[in-house]
């Protein structure tokens, strides 16, 4: 198994993306340490998790908090005498934030992505910088997207919150490299199995007047293998990337935009 003995932290593990990193992270052998401000969706996954043969505790963490942050990664250290890997999957709502020509967007909700996104990767990744930076080792994760390197309509601040969270893990890296602590982020293209992106491309669907279908199919048609990653997919490569056999890679963006982006 590929995370055999390691302790990791997932922040937003009750949506999509957190819970499929959650699982797919235990079943590698990780002990997870799973948080969100709503405790009841995480502590299903942790159900799905410990009825797998897996470990997996819960805590009900504002990850826009550093207190919280901080007092919860003392009590992982404390339990399990370590923390190797962080991994901010932390999300809004869309509902209000994209859809909306930049010049109708209110500022607030232009905004909001681009405050939230990336005080919580900041705060959850200076937190776990600082122990792991001490202790010679760990990896600093978060996932992004492909509109931080394409132009779309009706991304509000969104693209410009994805950008910045790009940055913030070049800069990490470039920090933090000579401590042992490792910096990766996942760039996606939209996957369409999960509900966030289900929402997303329904409202830029009707932003262009088009069905979500319609919509989803010119996303497609954009990759070169003509379809999108599954949510699994990506949890998969967050485990390899996660791992002691990607030991080499630090301060990039591990591109999953199916050929939407050719690097």
């Amino acid at each position: 198994m590929l995370l055999t003995n390691k302790i990791a932290i997932i922040y937003g593990a009750g949506g999509a993306v957190g819970s499929t990193v959650a699982e797919t992270f235990a079943r590698e052998g990780a002990k997870v340490y799973l948080t969100g401000r709503n405790q009841s969706k995480v502590e299903a996954v942790a159900a799905r998790i410990n009825a797998a043969g897996g470990y997996a505790e819960v805590a009900e963490v504002d990850a826009l908090n550093e207190s919280q942050i901080a007092d919860h990664l003392d009590y992982v250290v404390n339990q399990s005498g370590n923390i190797d890997i962080s991994f901010n999957a932390v999300g809004l709502r869309n509902t209000k934030l994209q859809g909306v020509a930049l010049v109708d967007l209110d500022v607030e909700d232009f905004m909001a992505p681009i405050v939230s996104h990336v005080q919580s990767n900041f705060l959850t990744a200076r937190v776990a910088g600082r122990h792991m930076g001490a202790n010679g080792s760990g990896v600093i994760m978060t996932v992004t997207s492909s509109p931080s390197r394409v132009a779309i309509p009706h991304m509000g601040g969104v693209a410009v919150a994805m950008a910045a969270e790009e940055a913030l893990i070049r800069d990490l890296s470039a920090e933090l490299g000579s401590t042992g602590v490792r910096a990766i982020g996942i760039r996606p293209e939209g996957m369409a199995d999960s509900d966030t992106m289900e929402e997303v491309y329904g409202l830029h669907a009707k932003a262009n007047g088009l069905t979500r279908q319609q919509f989803q199919g010119i996303i497609e048609r954009n990759t070169h293998s003509k379809r999108l990653p599954l949510l699994q997919e990506m949890a998969e490569v967050a485990a390899f990337v996660a791992s002691d056999r990607a030991s080499g890679m630090t301060g990039t963006i591990v591109n999953m935009s199916m050929g939407t982006i050719a690097d």
